[in-house]
């Protein structure tokens, strides 16, 4: 938590000084009460006072809680501020660092988890904030002020005092002790519960596909049941809180009028008067501890959540980007457009086994380099080595010339048109989609959009739609089609004018006539930028400079269709599954 607090800025501690100030204001305000209810009990009881003396202390008091209410509505206003400022700043920070967490990282804590820290975990804190600043503050000066004004007006008043301190504070750390730990589950809990709705919600074609929705009922109810009974334990447990407080309250006024019966009814006519003004002014200096604890109790029900909170906002901020920004900007002189892959050997971080074994290539500005291989041998993961969404862990990868991770990360995304293997729709236009990101060379004119689904081959559709070009597109695209969220995609990265061009598998969704018409158009229009393509099917790479064949994470052959379909078994079988030998001869 406290980590968290060395992020406030001078503006926001110039409010906590604030606060402070009208805090210990409101509560000598709230104290200087009893003192007056004390004078009116004493002119109440001496002979020859008069009303005017009586209503002057009672306008006192009067103004005195004026004042207390109005320190009180400025403190609230000076700490709703600063908590909704921080929580803005904090929520901020997490989006920024998740923006530059590598995928590695993003896999570390979930999608879910990332959102619920974003979130509910933020809120908590603001909270604490919000509260601590008006009682946390409040609660010990309150507290330790009336116990210094009362200490000496009875042994026997401030013993039966300490007494009900003692039980509230007994109390409050046993159910931090009880509780806390079962916070951490919680917030665990939520993150659960928000990844089993957005997978329900992401799935929702396949569930209802497979009569699958009684048991995704069934899974989100064991989850929130789960957490739902958690949460029932902890409000039990909190809710003993306000019986003690209430009984101690109680008990004390009544132990305090007790006593005060006796030490009157034994002391001298001339002590009476004075007796009974303390007992009343230690009734209310009593009250004001008591709820001094009443004010601490609630931080206490708030404190144990937001600390947890504060642990797993501090996780994201404090984790170390595997991906580290280098300081190039620009490729070498005469090689641009080159990519080179040099003994390139890679495995995930928590795995044993490399994915990728001593892969050895180079592409050439202008040319066409493709990959092909049989399910789960690397091609996708290979790929992603390009655009440092993982890192090698052996060998390097050069990009112009120069080693990757040499570059900044948004120079080197600049230099790449990248079409995943999953096209994403943002919601939007046709026309934003297409337009999306930052590549270096300014805003793209509508000219240049038009011209990308132009090559794309998606103009047809695109004009077919209500408002053309600035037609809606849902979020995930779930209003498009398959191979029509693959054709804007693929305009997108074209849109970018980049270097090199990456498609991951981003013709699959395509019927044979519409790709081959777009691989040839984006042949002529891509001429003079390097293409690195991933396929599965043959006629999507027949005509590529080079075919990388992969197996089992390791090359078996690199060259032509032609060089290949000699000398390479493992090509001759995916070909041989895709078309016959006269077509093959034909191609």
């Amino acid at each position: 938590m406290f980590k968290l607090f060395k992020k406030l800025d001078s503006k926001d501690w110039f409010y906590v000084v604030i606060c402070v100030s009208l805090v210990v204001f409101q509560v000598w305000l709230d104290l200087k009460l009893p003192d007056y209810m004390s004078k009116i009990t004493a002119l109440v009881q001496t002979t020859g006072s008069s009303m005017g003396d009586i209503l002057m202390q009672g306008g006192y008091m009067l103004l005195c809680a004026f004042g207390s209410l109005l320190s009180a509505i400025i403190v609230g206003y000076f700490a709703a501020l600063l908590s909704s400022s921080f929580s803005r700043k904090l929520r901020k920070e997490i989006f920024e660092k998740v923006e530059y967490f590598g995928m590695e990282e993003i896999k570390k804590f979930s999608t879910s988890s990332l959102i619920t820290r974003t979130t509910n975990d933020v809120t908590q804190v603001e909270m604490l904030i919000g509260m601590g600043l008006q009682m946390l503050i409040k609660a010990p000066i309150m507290a330790v002020w009336a116990i210094s004004k009362i200490i000496n007006k009875s042994i026997e008043w401030s013993a039966l005092t300490g007494v009900g301190v003692l039980i509230l504070l007994t109390a409050v750390i046993g159910l931090m002790i009880i509780v806390l730990p079962r916070f951490k589950i919680v917030q665990k809990l939520i993150d659960r519960i928000n990844g089993v709705t957005r997978e329900n919600l992401t799935g929702i074609r396949v569930i209802r596909a497979f009569n699958a929705e009684e048991f995704q009922k069934n899974l989100f109810a064991e989850v929130n049941n789960t957490l739902t009974n958690t949460q029932l334990f902890n409000q039990r447990c909190f809710s003993i809180l306000n019986p003690i407080m209430n009984l101690v309250m109680h008990f004390l006024t009544l132990g305090i009028y007790v006593i005060g019966t006796y030490l009157i009814m034994e002391a001298h006519m001339l002590e009476k008067i004075t007796l009974f003004g303390n007992m009343v002014v230690f009734t209310s200096y009593g009250m004001q501890v008591i709820m001094s604890f009443l004010m601490l109790a609630m931080i206490f029900m708030i404190w144990p959540r937001a600390q947890v909170s504060a642990a797993r906002i501090n996780e994201v901020l404090v984790e170390e980007a595997h991906v580290v920004d280098g300081d190039k900007t620009e490729g070498k002189p005469g090689c641009i457009g080159t990519v080179e892959f040099k003994n390139v050997s890679f495995k995930y971080p928590d795995a044993d086994e490399y994915l990728l074994k001593d892969i050895s290539f180079k592409v050439n500005k202008g040319e066409t380099i493709a990959f092909i291989g049989s399910t789960g041998s690397g091609k996708s993961t290979l790929i992603n080595l390009v655009p440092r969404f993982y890192d090698v862990t052996d060998g390097e990868v050069l990009i112009d010339g120069i080693n990757v991770k040499e570059y900044t990360q948004e120079a080197l995304h600049n230099k790449i048109g990248y079409v995943p293997q999953k096209a994403f729709m943002f919601t939007g236009s046709v026309k934003e989609n297409v337009a999306y990101g930052e590549n270096g060379k300014g805003e793209k004119s509508d000219k240049k959009i038009k011209e990308a689904i132009e090559v794309a081959q998606g103009t047809d559709f695109v004009m077919s739609m209500e408002n053309g070009y600035d037609s809606h597109i849902a979020r995930g695209g779930t209003n498009v089609s398959g191979g029509q969220k693959q054709r804007i995609a693929i305009a997108r990265a074209i849109a970018r004018d980049p270097e090199i061009y990456i498609f991951d598998d981003s013709f699959s969704a395509l019927d044979y006539k519409t790709d081959a018409t777009l691989r040839r158009e984006l042949k002529n229009y891509t001429k003079d930028a390097t293409s690195m393509i991933v396929a599965q099917r043959i006629g999507t790479i027949l005509n590529a400079d080079k075919i990388v064949v992969l197996d089992k994470g390791k090359c078996v052959g690199i060259g032509t269709h032609k060089e290949l379909l000699k000398n390479c078994q493992i090509y001759q079988e995916i070909a041989l599954s895709q078309l016959s030998e006269e077509e093959l001869q034909h191609a």
